[in-house]
């Protein structure tokens, strides 16, 4: 394990298991004690990227079921990387985003142990993406519309980081901006190609109900 992250951080186990994808990550035990007051009065900065949340697992199971995807992938908010190791694992070339650098030191981190192809990293603000970022033939999310500003942050973003013939994979637990997005999809030039359903264990280890929508160019 990295010394440089068990020294910062008291660590906690996340198992994910399906088929015959088995992985162990890591990440910080209390994401709570993470909040910065500082920060969050600048942007209302918040650590989500801290959790393993029921969505990440969803997409992995998804990304698991489906054809291999040709890369490379690029997923947005990583967080500990679960969907990302998931396509790594499957021999997809990956980028793994998010807006918070200590999430990229956990996703590579989380490949190390597993002994996975570390994915490229990449520090991301939505609202601001480098300008020689290249499009992608699939994007994929999970649980990212936590905050009502996330929705235009992403449908913006979508035509700079999509191909024209590329989809977005999004998996979101039912968050109360979930309906917004899905009507603000039409008018912004978007349709929903595809749309599932996953079960996967929750906090109390109830099953949860997972929403998995493929996003293409209307």
């Amino acid at each position: 394990m990295s010394s440089s992250l068990s020294s910062r951080y008291p660590l906690r186990r996340h198992r994910f298991e399906h088929g015959d994808f088995r992985v162990e990550l890591v990440g910080p035990e209390s994401p709570e004690a993470l909040i910065d007051e500082s920060a969050f009065n600048v942007d209302e900065r918040l650590p989500y990227w801290a959790e393993l949340w029921p969505s990440a697992r969803a997409l992995a199971e998804e990304l698991l079921d489906r054809p291999t995807p040709r890369g490379p992938v690029l997923e947005l908010g990583c967080g500990l990387a679960l969907p990302s190791l998931t396509l790594a694992w499957r021999g997809v070339q990956v980028v793994a985003s998010d807006y918070y650098p200590e999430a990229l030191e956990f996703a590579t981190e989380n490949a190390r142990r597993n002994q996975l192809p570390p994915p490229e990293t990449l520090l991301l603000d939505w609202r601001d993406p480098p300008p020689d970022l290249p499009q992608f033939d699939l994007v994929i999310a999970a649980d990212v519309l936590y905050e009502a500003r996330n929705i235009e942050m992403i449908i913006n973003l979508l035509p700079r980081v999509l191909s024209p013939a590329g989809s977005f994979l999004l998996a979101d637990p039912g968050r109360a901006h979930f309906p917004r997005f899905r009507k603000r999809l039409g008018p912004a030039g978007w349709t929903i190609g595809a749309e599932a359903t996953r079960f996967v264990p929750g906090p109390t280890e109830r099953p949860m109900q997972i929403h998995l929508l493929t996003i293409r160019r209307g």
